[in-house]
């Protein structure tokens, strides 16, 4: 026999509602930011595609490939060693498209140089990824049937989530940093109102991984307090 949570009255679905809210913010900044400046054409008229090319042969790096991919919108760096561009990030000449470019390139060169972060990301994620499918069952399964070892082993699951989301900050950050010095170290930014342009980019982009940490933290939060209430009945 066992005794189910009481759930008809949950305060802490207000946290479920916050994450919710900070994430459509933040994803709402991200979209507009990166449509405004998508309109904006750089005076060079150098597209996605060259500024990954200048950037990462600026830092000396050759032996990583630039591919176009369907969408709209979507980049990411793969340890295969290529950029991955949408095609309007590959082809356009906009901020926008210079400074995602650049980003990506970013990871390359983290890749390039095996910065430390990057390293823990790769180790723990394959943990993170089996935490982040099993968390929330094991939790509830516990939840359920009073089983404080469950619980704890679910909020311990999650954790680990939120310490991967916590590392990502660092590790986008810094590749940011490092696309904003190479677009003004190999031209490809000519004018203060394009840098500015393109650090509100990336700033906009950063906001998502913020908003993604502070959903886990919010989460795990809750599942805290669920597990404690539970023991207090």
């Amino acid at each position: 026999m066992f005794y189910g949570y009481r759930m008809m009255i949950d305060p802490t679905y207000v946290l479920v509602i916050l994450a919710g809210i900070i994430a459509l913010a933040a994803s709402a900044y991200c979209n507009s930011t990166m449509s405004r400046y998508s309109r904006q054409r750089i005076s060079t008229g150098v597209t996605g595609q060259e500024a990954a090319e200048r950037v990462l042969h600026g830092a000396g790096i050759y032996d990583v490939g630039i591919r176009q991919m369907g969408g709209r919108g979507i980049s990411f760096y793969r340890y295969d060693k290529t950029v991955n561009l949408s095609a309007e990030l590959f082809h356009q000449s906009s901020i926008t498209a210079v400074a995602t470019a650049a980003h990506e390139c970013g990871h390359a060169m983290q890749h390039a140089t095996g910065y430390g972060v990057n390293r823990l990301i790769n180790l723990i994620n394959p943990v993170m990824q089996i935490s982040s499918n099993l968390a929330i069952p094991i939790f509830i399964i516990g939840l359920i049937f009073s089983w404080e070892p469950l619980q704890s082993l679910g909020i311990l699951l999650f954790t680990v989530v939120v310490i991967f989301q916590l590392l990502t900050l660092p590790s986008e950050f810094n590749a940011s940093r490092r696309a904003m010095a190479m677009l003004q170290n190999t031209g490809i930014l000519q004018t203060e109102e394009e840098v500015r342009g393109a650090r509100k980019v990336l700033i906009a982009a950063g906001l998502t991984y913020v908003a993604a940490l502070a959903g886990a933290l919010l989460q795990l939060l809750r599942l805290i307090i669920l597990s404690g209430g539970r023991d207090r009945d």
